[in-house]
């Protein structure tokens, strides 16, 4: 039997080309956008799932609330780990891991250097790999990872340093131009679907700051993880947690120091805190995708049944004559969903083959090395099965029932009225619906696109234009070349300043600390802090409102603030805060000098910070290096030169400080991107089944547009005719979007603390684009049948 639906499946398909072809685009494109979003749902779900005990490990992350504003940061206090450890029974194990980035060195056996290379590494605790079950190749963690100066390597980084992983162990390598390490273990290399891309792990003993005993300084640089014991649940933790923050947190402010207990799962899909891989998706996003794939199956799937509905008429002499000759219901049913699939599965077919050519350009704007293998990955065979009988059965149950249930006497006699039966109404019905989705997915793409330009343009309250953020080493040694260093590239011509600083005035990585101001108790909020040089507000266009810059100075002897940090402290005029002193969490007391205009020191999601800036060369990181726009390659070229010549045993790195901003809106380029990608498909299909659909009703009205224009009625008046009921198709399609469009757009423009103001232009513009789309569509296929010579429609009458 089943043999037999399908041969007719296949005679039907081969005979209604027009309308296969239409199912197939439509269906085809719909099924690749959902496979491609599957595949990128499934590999972000996919992160940090390789643990055996990922359902018990946690991160310890920090929170600040204050008075109508909460802060957070995915590092602790470096006295944390350890005073967990001592006050948590219910946790088998408590790591800490800090983040740092070095010079490593290795020398032949003459004393040659080798290699040098410039990599990023991770002081461990041995605890951390009882609670990560990494697969070691050589060595013991707890045996090999206890003692100072003792190094682990991941199988990739021993094959780089040393050529075979199998010699790596015994071996030396130089740390930062001071710390030799000895190598004692290899472990297999770390999937790039992790939150700790380890391949360098320096054992924790051999930390300096491991000891620090503040708990007033928090930096994201410092993590830290733990495991829960068997039968235990997270919510276990609350008493003693409040207990423990209680316990250490003695200095207490208005705002309230706190910690979370963050699952493994959401590392990754939590952008307040961050993580090591400098790599987050958050769930709105993913949700975000799975809701445009929804969207996009429904409306082929809506295609499907319009165009099925339509075409119903055309099968009703065959209903009709199965009916006489006693098929039952059920079996014109089974016959018709067998079409239905076998039209899904030659869709699925061209999916795939639409998904491999579509997939390395999805993987190159997610910058992730997706794959698309259905035997490595059978869950996404698994998926693609679901889809076909999801769609299979969505589309084509309600066409199978329409004609099912013709009556075998009008359908012989060729006067079945789907119309009459409902049909017609349901049409109109999918037809809304299907360009309510379009509209809502072009007023959302118009939306977001605005926010991205916004986002470029809108001033940032400092100049990030042509300023290159070169490294420097800050060891005791290389400190003493900082001003030789500065000197040789203020020089070099097309160079307009330089400043030593830690960071650039909107960075990622942000330290906060407790302070006090003009000799009280502890402010009841952080500050940011940014150590820097005198140069530091002429480098980046920072201007004053009241006071002077720093002065040339080593160590903190002054400070400069922000407006924010004033306003935070109700002082209203800044000259008043002009000699006041502050105190920050590690004792440094000295006086403001001087107020500077607020700058957005984190993205636009995020208000501005509290700051605090002041001169500090032991904790300089970088040298921001302004640059005449015309003379940037010169200059680069120039300033590498030098910073080798001062710096010879170190590796020279660089970056833009516009490129570092672009980086905090990668998320949104790519949600704007998929979002004009998708937009424009769903556009395409809902053009398809348009077409398709006015192809069948014009093919039904042929011979009542020839008696009208046999009548007098002209082309234009025809045309008209076909066009007006799908423009107030589309018109009502626009009243339903629109409120769910600015339901979705609102919250979706809440996560920014500057973001546009939402007007009533993307609406109009998505209502012109559709409108646009319908009667070109319309007008295309309906002035064909109203120029055709209604001889040929009347002469059998």
């Amino acid at each position: 039997m089943f043999k037999l639906n399908l041969k007719i499946a296949l005679r039907s398909l081969w005979k209604n080309k027009g309308y296969t072809l239409i199912n197939i685009a439509g269906l085809s494109i719909g099924m690749a956008s959902c496979i491609l979003i599957f595949i990128f749902i499934r590999y972000q779900l996919s992160y940090d799932q390789q643990f055996a005990r990922k359902d018990r490990i946690y991160r310890v992350v920090s929170s600040w609330k204050y008075s109508g504003s909460e802060e957070f940061s995915g590092g602790v206090p470096l006295p944390l780990a350890p005073a967990m450890r001592n006050d948590f029974a219910m946790l088998d194990e408590v790591a800490a891991i800090q983040r740092g980035r070095g010079v490593i060195t290795i020398k032949d056996p003459s004393g040659n250097v080798r290699i040098k290379t410039d990599e990023r590494t991770f002081y461990v605790e041995p605890q951390f790999f009882k609670i990560f079950d990494y697969r070691w190749l050589q060595g013991d963690p707890q045996k090999d990872l206890v003692a100072p100066n003792s190094v682990a390597l991941c199988e990739d980084m021993a094959v780089k340093l040393f050529g075979d992983w199998h010699k790596a162990v015994g071996q030396t390598i130089n740390y930062n131009n001071k710390t030799d390490l000895k190598v004692t273990g290899v472990f297999a290399n770390v999937p790039e679907n992790s939150s700790n891309p380890i391949q360098i792990a320096i054992a924790y003993s051999g930390y300096v700051n491991r000891n620090m005993k503040s708990w007033g300084s928090v930096s994201d640089a410092s993590e830290c993880y733990i495991l829960l014991k068997e039968g235990r649940n997270i919510a276990d933790l609350e008493g003693p947690k409040n207990a423990f923050i209680k316990k250490y947190y003695v200095e207490k402010g208005v705002g309230k120091e706190g910690h979370l207990f963050q699952p493994l799962a959401e590392v990754h899909r939590d952008d307040r805190y961050g993580n090591s891989s400098n790599n987050t998706t958050g769930m709105k996003e993913i949700w975000g995708l799975g809701i445009i794939g929804v969207f996009l199956m429904l409306t082929a799937c809506i295609n499907f049944i319009n165009l099925a509905t339509a075409q119903a008429v055309s099968r009703s002499k065959e209903v009709g004559v199965r009916k006489v000759m006693g098929s039952r219901r059920k079996q014109l049913m089974v016959q018709f969903l067998t079409e239905t699939i076998t039209l899904t599965i030659f869709a699925l077919i061209v999916a795939c083959a639409i998904t491999e050519a579509a997939l390395p350009g999805l993987a190159g704007l997610f910058r992730e090395k997706l794959s698309f293998s259905l035997v490595q990955q059978p869950e996404i065979l698994g998926f693609m099965g679901c889809m076909v009988l999801f769609v299979g059965f969505l589309a084509g149950f309600y066409p199978a029932m329409v004609m099912s249930g013709f009556s075998p006497a009008l359908a012989i006699k060729n006067k079945v009225n789907v119309g009459n039966s409902g049909g017609a109404a349901l049409r109109k019905v999918l037809v809304v619906a299907q360009f309510a989705i379009t509209i809502i997915l072009i007023t959302g793409t118009l939306v977001v696109l605005k926010q991205m330009k916004f986002m470029r343009e809108k001033p940032l309250g400092f100049n990030s234009s042509a300023v290159a953020m070169p490294y420097v080493p800050g060891d005791s040694l290389n400190r003493l070349k900082y001003d030789i260093l500065k000197t040789r590239i203020e020089n070099i011509p097309g160079v307009l300043s330089a400043s030593f600083c830690a960071s650039g005035p909107s960075s990622g990585d942000n330290t906060l600390t407790n302070f006090s101001y003009g000799g009280t108790k502890d402010a009841d909020f952080q500050v940011n802090v940014k150590p820097a040089d005198l140069d530091y507000f002429k480098t980046f266009g920072l201007q004053l409102v009241a006071g002077r810059a720093l002065s040339k100075s080593d160590t903190i002897k002054e400070y400069v603030v922000n407006e924010t940090l004033l306003r935070k402290l109700n002082v209203v005029h800044p000259e008043e805060a002009i000699g006041k002193m502050i105190t920050v969490g590690d004792g440094h007391k000295a006086a403001i000098v001087g107020v500077v205009k607020d700058f957005n020191n984190m993205n636009l999601r995020e208000a501005i910070s509290p700051i605090l800036i002041y001169s500090s060369k032991n904790n300089i990181g970088t040298l921001a290096i302004k640059m005449d726009s015309h003379q940037i390659p010169s200059v680069m070229k120039a300033v590498e030169a030098i910073w080798n010549s001062t710096f010879p045993n170190n590796v020279y790195r660089s970056t833009f400080m516009e490129e570092d901003i672009e980086r905090y809106y990668e998320n949104e380029r790519v949600m704007g991107t998929l979002f004009k990608v998708f937009a424009s498909v769903i556009i395409f299909i809902a053009f398809i089944g348009l077409f398709g659909l006015i192809s069948f009703v014009a093919t039904q009205r042929t011979k009542e547009m020839a008696i009208r224009k046999v009548l007098g009625a002209s082309t234009f008046e025809l045309v008209r005719m076909l066009n007006i009921s799908f423009v107030l198709m589309v018109l009502i399609a626009n009243l339903v979007a629109w409120p769910v469009a600015y339901i979705f757009i609102s919250k979706w423009l809440s996560r920014y603390t500057y973001r546009i103001e939402l007007s009533i232009w993307p609406f109009a513009a998505a209502m012109a684009i559709s409108m646009l789309v319908t009667l070109l569509t319309v007008s295309l296929r309906s002035y064909r049948a109203a120029k055709t010579n209604p001889i040929d429609a009347l002469k059998y009458e």
